[in-house]
């Protein structure tokens, strides 16, 4: 199993620039001689699918890129089944409680961090120690995206094992009805 570059950048306080929009193995390796450190690949508002996933995340591992794929929900399935199809790096969008944190948690970690079930995945070829590894090397990343995330912040904010907490101001523009306007004291 390869090193998860971005999770390793952030854990010593390094910038990581990571690149969204790529959905196609050839785009990454243009990507891949400039040095970004991890690739983007959109499951919620875009086009990657669990189909796309495999050839996508070897794509990056081909550069030592990590991939970063966004689901469409909280589910356990989809939670570890993207990072048995070969992901690095997990976000999660909605999640809006403690309960909802530690569900993530519980999918994408093995024990004793979680309870992701067993299955070899591509990255767990011929890693002897794969449950290990894949619990230091998984990014797992939330999005804290409602009024009701704000209101159970502190509580989410607790929850081992999740790497980043998110917000996004363009989503907390639309969700106050402000369409038009590029900067918001409020935000």
């Amino acid at each position: 199993m390869r090193e998860n570059r971005a999770k390793h950048k952030l854990e010593r306080g390094e910038t990581v620039v990571c690149l969204s929009g790529n959905n196609s193995t050839d785009m990454i390796d243009q990507l891949g001689p400039l040095g970004f450190d991890a690739i983007w690949l959109e499951g919620e508002h875009g086009p990657v699918d669990f189909g796309d996933i495999p050839d996508l995340t070897r794509a990056c591992d081909l550069w030592g890129m990590t991939s970063v794929v966004r689901v469409n929900q909280n589910n356990e399935g989809i939670i570890y089944r993207t990072f048995d199809l070969g992901a690095q790096g997990l976000v999660v969008p909605h999640v809006n409680t403690v309960e909802e944190a530690k569900a993530v948690v519980d999918a994408a970690k093995f024990h004793p961090a979680g309870r992701r079930g067993m299955y070899t995945s591509r990255q767990g070829y011929g890693v002897p120690d794969y449950v290990h590894r894949a619990n230091d090397e998984t990014l797992v990343v939330v999005l804290i995206e409602d009024i009701i995330a704000i209101n159970n912040l502190a509580e989410i904010l607790t929850v081992d094992h999740i790497d980043v907490s998110s917000s996004r101001p363009a989503t907390w523009r639309r969700r106050w009805g402000i369409w038009a306007i590029r900067t918001t004291p409020m935000l």
